[in-house]
């Protein structure tokens, strides 16, 4: 057990909580319920994923947790706090098989209060995420958009007790309110959650008619989010207690926003945050330089081309590109000159091509890379 909820999240043990929080991430986005709907598989393993970041990502739990026998009170010679067998069903099962209970079993153990009396924990809802589609412009100078989500929010009528109005939940007669039921076997001791009041610690007598005794209902929420200037494609927005409520009063989830950002006509935006633009140069522009006009984000701007400028060469207007994150400043416009070369030629335009020929006095621009090649 001493390294199962390390393998759950894929990580080291000595994984630091930034390792820990992106593992977390990654994998409670792929077996996300919403992204892998009906399929009982992914939800197991979203229920186990989640379990072991509610440990590894707490250091009092991890602590523990990382103490191996003697981990939160399990008792029981040898390395294995669970005696060899498997505590949970059948012998010999795996600990990836038992995601769902062993996250109740875990949040059990380290509620305990004061002379080990066990203090239920609300449940927290979960996590939700969305995708809004913004036009470049929007992204580049931020904005303020709406999304509408369905989730699980706190019923109207009971407020999120899940008991009638005009009756409140009593304590569980079983467990004493505690939301776990010790059992011991043989040299250790194993919690597991309350079978009749499945850990809540309270049983309602009179279930509210609105939400049947959950404390949610499915509802539509309509959220505005504020979009930072200079945000890129997939850059996600986290919109905190946003997600759905919690069963009976417990805390909510986050909303999570991605942007989807369409791309411009004319600007680029490159791995390192700057814009890039392509600008058609003339011949006679590259050959004697001069001054071109260019586009920039609000409006254009002047740039200079040093004679004799190579196709593909690159002129660079520092500041005027998109804002950085936190407030950094704006990034660079790149503008990659490439020069036009026309395809049709009047008589007039073939003429002077001969007399630029001429002039140029037969100049071969191949043949040093000849002499190269030995050629």
């Amino acid at each position: 057990m001493a390294d199962e909820l390390y393998k759950t999240l894929g990580v080291k043990k000595d994984a630091s909580e930034d390792e820990i929080k992106k593992a977390y991430r990654k994998l409670a986005r792929k077996y996300h319920p919403d992204r892998n709907p009906g399929d009982a598989e992914a939800e197991e393993k979203f229920k186990e994923v989640s379990a072991a970041h509610d440990v590894l990502s707490d250091p009092e739990k991890r602590k523990e947790y990382d103490a191996g026998p003697s981990f939160a009170g399990f008792g029981g010679a040898g390395g294995n706090p669970f005696g060899g067998g498997n505590p949970f069903g059948g012998g010999g099962a795996q600990a990836g098989s038992f995601g769902a209970d062993f996250g109740d079993i875990l949040s059990g153990i380290f509620s305990r209060g004061g002379g080990g009396r066990a203090r239920p924990q609300a449940i927290r809802g979960r996590d939700l995420e969305t995708e809004v589609d913004l036009g470049f412009d929007q992204a580049i100078n931020g904005t303020q958009i709406s999304v509408t989500v369905p989730k699980q929010e706190r019923c109207e009528t009971c407020h999120g007790s899940g008991a009638a109005p005009g009756t409140a939940p009593v304590t569980c007669p079983r467990c004493e309110g505690r939301g776990i039921d010790p059992q011991n076997q043989g040299f250790f001791s194993i919690s597991q959650p309350c079978p009749q009041c499945g850990g809540a610690g309270e049983i309602i007598e009179d279930p509210c008619p609105t939400c049947g005794g959950s404390g949610v209902t499915q509802q539509n929420k309509r959220y505005k989010v504020n979009i930072p200037a200079g945000v890129k494609d997939g850059t996600r927005i986290r919109l905190a207690g946003k997600g759905e409520a919690g069963p009976r009063g417990g805390p909510n989830g986050d909303l999570y926003v991605t942007t989807r950002v369409a791309s411009s006509p004319v600007f680029r935006r490159l791995d390192d945050g700057n814009l890039e633009v392509t600008v058609p140069i003339t011949i006679p522009e590259a050959v004697r330089g001069g001054t071109i006009e260019v586009p920039v984000l609000h409006g254009t701007k002047k740039i200079k081309i040093a004679p004799g400028t190579r196709h593909g060469a690159i002129q660079r207007l520092r500041g005027e590109g998109a804002p950085k994150a936190k407030g950094k400043g704006n990034g660079d416009i790149r503008y990659r000159l490439e020069i036009e070369v026309p395809k049709d030629l009047s008589e007039e335009g073939e003429k002077a091509v001969e007399e630029l020929a001429s002039a140029l006095n037969g100049h071969d621009p191949r043949a040093d890379l000849l002499r190269k090649a030995g050629v």
